[in-house]
């Protein structure tokens, strides 16, 4: 704005217009900025119409897309194996957005029954009120899963990698198989391994998921979720997205971004923790069992592994414990947080009978696994010597 310019103009257009959308500089930035804008303005009008028609690259409105959270797309894509990624609001959005996709009613789907609680009521009480059926099976079973898969002959399968709270493993590359073989996608949820451990795109997996407010952001201070696919898919799931708008903001999506760049010294940190955690109470007299993938022979699915730690997530069976044991095991603990997420650079425990499954009837609960005296621990990055004298301690207290 010249001098003549300003001079002309009031106080209060000055105000709102004076350093906006100043010409493009010849630098870049060493990091990718927050673009905390709503839409996007071009030099002549014309410009506009082939964005939306998607005929040339380009940004008209966050909720069609933001450069933001397209750097994020780009490296999740990248880290994953994917030809593309699409960022959501949360993990819960994504996994909701890839059921939806391509779904109409009359189909079916055939899912473990261990998934996430917030992923069975999904599967088990909303899209039935669209005509969508949910056949659950043990996917650990891959006899009974062919068994289910030729007789219903589902759109999709949906599955977790290392499931959330049993810590069971899926064999991906063995599902993918069978699924492929009906016609059907494979989903699966990798959150737990995180792309450091496992690839199941490399696999044979059509969509990945993940709740990237865990172990990408990785410090519990935002939230989003990812789907990872070709870039067909992912092109269907943005007109998807642009209708729903479950999109992420720009600023979850920065803080995704530099919590990335962490992941795998954080990961390998957790994971080894995790070990040293899982052996400890293993021997404990006041634990009864502990769910971790090494205690485990998990035969072919040991391979999809790319190393010889198998992640940072495990559950234990206090003995002979209720719910009130547990809550004062939980308010026991001084360094270990007692909080509804995972993944964060604290070691975090959590109740799932009342919280991460509380949707599931008791006796749905128990029929899985999941008893009044199970635990879930996230491992942290802390000192393990720390992490297990604070759980001693807490066990004690019982």
């Amino acid at each position: 704005m010249t001098t003549d310019e300003r001079g002309a103009r009031g106080f209060s257009t000055r105000a709102v217009h004076t350093g906006e959308r100043p010409p493009h500089p010849d630098f870049f930035p060493s990091t990718t900025p927050i673009y905390a804008t709503t839409s996007f303005s071009y030099e002549d009008s014309g410009t506009l119409d082939p964005i939306f028609a998607q005929e040339r690259e380009g940004y008209v409105y966050s909720r069609y897309g933001n450069p933001t959270t397209a750097a994020l797309e780009a490296v999740i894509a990248d880290l994953e194996s994917g030809e593309a990624a699409v960022m959501c609001a949360s993990g819960m959005a994504a996994i909701y957005a890839s059921l939806l996709l391509d779904l109409k009613s009359g189909d079916r789907l055939v899912a473990a029954p261990d998934v996430y609680g917030a992923t069975y009521a999904i599967l088990h009480d909303l899209l039935p009120r669209l005509g969508i059926e949910t056949t659950f099976v043990d996917f650990r079973d891959l006899n009974a899963v062919h068994e289910v898969v030729t007789t219903t002959r589902p759109k999709k399968l949906i599955c977790e990698t290392i499931s959330n709270p049993l810590i069971k493993v899926a064999d991906v590359a063995a599902l993918a198989t069978i699924a492929h073989a009906a016609d059907a996608l494979l989903i699966v949820d990798n959150t737990f391994p995180t792309p450091v451990l496992c690839r199941p795109l490399e696999l044979g997996a059509d969509l990945v998921i993940h709740s990237t407010t865990k172990y990408f952001a990785g410090h519990g201070d935002s939230t989003g979720g990812a789907i990872v696919t070709t870039r067909e898919r992912a092109d269907q799931l943005r007109l998807q997205q642009r209708l729903l708008g479950d999109i992420i903001s720009p600023f979850e999506s920065y803080l995704t971004l530099r919590g990335i760049k962490t992941l795998p010294l954080r990961y390998e940190r957790q994971c080894e923790n995790a070990g040293r955690i899982a052996g400890w109470l293993a021997e404990h007299p006041r634990v009864a069992h502990v769910n971790y993938p090494a205690f485990v022979n998990l035969g072919a699915a040991a391979e999809q592994f790319l190393s010889d730690q198998r992640g940072a997530m495990l559950s234990f069976d206090i003995r002979d414990a209720g719910e009130a044991d547990v809550n004062r095991f939980m308010d026991a603990l001084s360094l270990i947080v007692p909080a509804t997420t995972l993944g964060d650079v604290f070691s975090l425990v959590l109740y799932p009978a009342n919280t991460s499954h509380r949707a599931l009837p008791p006796e749905a609960r128990e029929a899985i696994g999941i008893g009044p005296g199970l635990v879930r621990l996230s491992a942290g990055i802390e000192d393990a010597d720390d992490i297990i004298a604070d759980l001693d301690r807490a066990l004690a207290a019982i």
